[in-house]
């Protein structure tokens, strides 16, 4: 039996989940997010909790188990507390403007700004001209979109010039020798 799968999804006061058929719903104080269910697995909710079930021992069955378990605490805990990932620019020069909460400007050594704009359920946090957040409720959007900002500028292994994600390791490399 799948570790992961078999533990259930706590669900705290204040959320509140529907389950029609294979569409899991999931609504909090943050927002609303819904998942679909992929065939073999069902979604049970009993006081408090969410069990997520599979039928038989197939294949198919095991791999997705887990997966959906994580993908619906995802949702509670994304309409709960929301998730953040913090990023940092390095870099003479390099730096971030906020654009209001849905716009960012990156001036990341190129010979024009770059405008990036969120995606709907997406906000951005400047903190300083080099530190950043991407805050939203979906998981997987927060961690794409902050994927696509660090796309813009990744940090190159010389001089670790760049956009990263904070307190990444950028393994770094010696420069020409010199005679």
């Amino acid at each position: 039996m799948s570790r992961i799968g078999k533990l259930p999804v706590p669900v705290p006061s204040g959320v509140d989940v529907t389950i029609d058929g294979p569409v899991v719903t999931v609504k909090g104080p943050k927002g609303t997010l819904s998942h679909t269910v992929a065939a073999p697995i069902t979604v049970e909710k009993n006081e408090g909790v969410l069990d997520v079930k599979r039928p038989d021992d197939e294949r198919n069955s095991r791999s997705l188990h887990g997966l959906t378990r994580t993908l619906v605490n995802n949702m509670v805990v994304g309409v709960t507390d929301g998730y953040e990932k913090r990023l940092e620019i390095v870099g003479v020069g390099y730096r971030v403007l906020s654009k209001g909460p849905t716009q960012l400007e990156f001036q990341l050594g190129y010979s024009h700004p770059i405008v990036f704009n969120a995606p709907d359920g997406i906000t951005f946090a400047v903190e300083n001209p080099t530190r950043f957040g991407v805050q939203g409720i979906d998981k997987q959007l927060v961690g794409e979109v902050a994927a696509n900002i660090r796309k813009l500028r990744k940090p190159e292994p010389y001089k670790g010039k760049g956009v990263r994600y904070a307190g990444e390791h950028v393994r770094r490399k010696v420069g020409k020798a010199g005679k």
